[in-house]
């Protein structure tokens, strides 16, 4: 009888496992596949879901407004954004305050400053941290996929991750390295991925 119980209960666990899994497809129980599974929030707070950008070629940076790469960094995704915003290609810029504290100001404060004073026209989106236990689960995902030099943790504003059109992170860019060195990658993939 008590062998019976226990068949019995394991069978349950069982199907209410798969009930679950096929019931919430996002649950715990389903690893993130790409950068498309993913939602975020706006630097407004509305909630987008990557998968918005699916067909789209994505470069994903942590930015700040006050650190010595700044001014460079946001010059140089300017120019790439401009000259590649109509064939597919998209910057998306995650303000993060872990690196000296530089970027401090709100999120209003934020956009003003990216607007008005690096005239960024991408989208930025809400102040995240992108190490330590409240790591952005897009972070997360895109740090185990492309992990850094020694360590896989970011290690300073202006990190870059490029993302191919089906959401597979292609290749990470430590933030010294500047946006139009990597110019002949993104050509490559916005010339060898599929529409």
């Amino acid at each position: 009888m008590a062998s019976l119980f226990t068949t019995l209960t394991s069978f349950l666990l069982v199907a209410l496992a798969i009930f679950l899994f096929y019931r919430h497809p996002s649950s715990p129980f389903m690893a993130p596949k790409s950068v498309h599974d993913f939602t975020v929030k706006d630097i407004r707070g509305n909630e987008v879901p990557l998968s918005s950008y699916k067909g789209k070629l994505l470069l994903i940076v942590n930015v700040a407004s006050k650190c010595g790469l700044t001014e460079s960094n946001y010059k140089e995704l300017n120019i790439l954004y401009q000259k590649y915003k109509d064939q597919d290609f998209e910057i998306l810029a995650f303000p993060c305050n872990q690196f000296l504290k530089q970027e401090p100001g709100t999120n209003e404060e934020i956009q003003e400053t990216v607007c008005t004073k690096f005239k960024a026209e991408f989208p930025i989106f809400d102040k995240i941290d992108v190490n330590g236990n409240n790591a952005a689960p897009l972070y997360k995902f895109l740090k185990s996929e492309k992990g850094g030099f020694l360590v896989d943790g970011i290690k300073w504003n202006f990190t870059k991750f490029l993302v191919d059109k089906e959401g597979k992170v292609i290749q990470r860019y430590g933030p010294r390295t500047p946006p139009l060195e990597f110019e002949k990658d993104i050509q490559n993939l916005l010339n060898s991925s599929p529409s």
